[in-house]
């Protein structure tokens, strides 16, 4: 049976436009694997798993998750879609799912960014700064609201008048006066006045 050459040079089109996008996930996936402990899903280059430690000097370092990752058919034009296996109680990432609400990766993806970009600029990024007001788990999220509220919120000294701080100076003479600002109660709330 003969084949049609129409249907020839359709079929060599759609292959050959496929064959930049497949080699593309290659190259990213294969960036990957030279800097992460990366475990292929059924062989492939759609699925996979990749270790990932916590950043630095944050809540989570020393930390390790192992994240799945999914390349989309249309990938890099599309972004991958990157969700947490093992539980991370996180403001941005759903319990349940492990689905990361990232704008980079969710919104704001184009084909400039790869998956080196996802781990070590965009995920770092969230662990170290979570975005509260826009929350996938309600209860990380208002924990983060009353951490800030609290650490900004506190009264500083701002009650006593200048003959107390006078006094307090000469009972403790070893506390600077740069510290004396510093120091206050974690029981004292902002705008309350000692009577």
């Amino acid at each position: 049976m003969k084949i049609p050459t129409r249907f020839c040079c359709v079929t060599w089109f759609f292959c050959s436009t496929d064959r930049p996008r497949q080699q593309s996930k290659r190259r990213h996936v294969g960036m990957m694997m030279s800097d992460y402990n990366v475990d292929t899903i059924n062989n492939g280059l759609n699925e996979f798993n990749v270790k990932f430690h916590g950043p630095k000097e944050s809540l989570f370092e020393g930390r390790v998750w192992k994240i799945h990752v999914e390349l989309p058919d249309a990938y890099p034009y599309k972004s991958p879609s990157v969700g947490f296996v093992n539980k991370i109680f996180h403001p941005n990432v759903d319990e349940y799912s492990g689905f990361v609400c990232l704008d980079d990766i969710n919104q704001s993806w184009s084909p400039m960014f790869d998956l080196v970009n996802v781990f070590e600029v965009f995920l770092p990024q969230l662990l170290l700064y979570p975005n509260p007001s826009d929350p996938l788990n309600g209860d990380a999220s208002s924990l983060i609201d009353k951490k800030y509220c609290e650490q900004y919120v506190k009264r500083e000294n701002i009650t006593k008048s200048p003959v107390e701080e006078r006094s307090d100076e000469d009972e403790d003479e070893d506390i600077t006066e740069e510290e004396s600002w510093r120091i206050s109660s974690d029981d004292d709330i902002a705008g309350h006045v000692d009577a």
